[in-house]
């Protein structure tokens, strides 16, 4: 009998048995290899679609931050000062005046509070990872760090946005602070160039100890708080200005809280001293 009528078996190569598997059968190992490798490129989809979808490259495990925030002190000091004499004023008023000296320091008030509120309290920088929110009296810009174009300090501090230029009400510019500054660099250059510094504290010297010299450790230029507060948000637009949540546009939102009851004192005391 020729080999071609007899029906071929196959054999397994590495032990020499027959490989008795149904035609229609599954075998386990192939079936859970395609699983896996399913889920493997599912998993690889998602995560690919998920970066796509925000934009940024977050890095695991970096810490989150406050944004800074860059107030007057002397500002804030001065609205305390004036709330409280204007409250202890209207009270006396209120307390001993006729009805329309009564009438006319509700008015007063509607008008001066909110008005001391916004030029002493109100004002303030926030700087964040992704945008700067400058509040001013009567406006609150929102300014994404790249679109800042330049952070200046001249008479006063400045940001200037997609060619507009916003002023930093809170970071007041003090030439007499600068020059104060001048001089105390100038004379630690000098006590450094003389050796005073190298293995000395800072001592008290002249009028009431006010000309001390400087110890080792102040050795070096000093600035106004105003122009280190702009170089500082110059450094921040420097490392954060290219990053994908750091871009959009500036937004300009008014201050209506602010404005709308200091109008409407306004009209009501003016409606007041005109009629008798």
């Amino acid at each position: 009998m020729s080999s071609e009528s007899r029906p071929e078996r196959e054999r397994d190569p590495r032990n020499g048995q027959e490989d008795e598997t149904p035609p229609g059968a599954d075998t386990g190992t192939g079936t859970g290899s395609a699983d896996a490798d399913a889920d493997t490129d599912a998993d690889t989809d998602a995560e690919t679609d998920a970066g796509a979808g925000t934009g940024t490259d977050p890095e695991p495990g970096a810490p989150a931050y406050a944004d800074r925030c860059y107030r007057s002190p002397g500002a804030l000091a001065g609205g305390v000062l004036l709330l409280l004499l204007g409250l202890w004023i209207s009270g006396d008023a209120l307390l001993n005046g006729d009805g329309r000296t009564r009438l006319a320091t509700v008015f007063g008030l509607l008008l001066a509070v909110p008005l001391v509120v916004a030029f002493t309290l109100r004002p303030a920088v926030y700087a964040g990872p992704e945008k700067m929110r400058v509040r001013n009296p009567f406006r609150t810009i929102t300014v994404p760090w790249g679109t800042v174009e330049a952070l200046r300090a001249g008479y006063s501090s400045e940001v200037v946005a997609d060619g507009a230029k916003y002023q930093l009400w809170s970071i007041p510019v003090s030439l007499r602070a600068r020059k104060r500054a001048a001089r105390q660099t100038e004379r630690a250059e000098r006590a450094a160039a003389r050796g005073v510094t190298a293995t000395a504290p800072a001592r008290p010297t002249g009028l009431f100890g006010l000309g001390g010299v400087p110890g080792a450790d102040d050795v070096g230029e000093r600035r106004a708080a105003s122009d280190q507060a702009i170089d500082e948000l110059r450094g921040l637009v420097a490392d954060n200005g290219e990053r994908t949540g750091a871009q959009g546009e500036v937004t300009v939102r008014w201050a209506y809280e602010i404005a709308a009851p200091a109008l409407l004192g306004a009209i009501a005391l003016a409606v007041l001293l005109t009629t008798t």
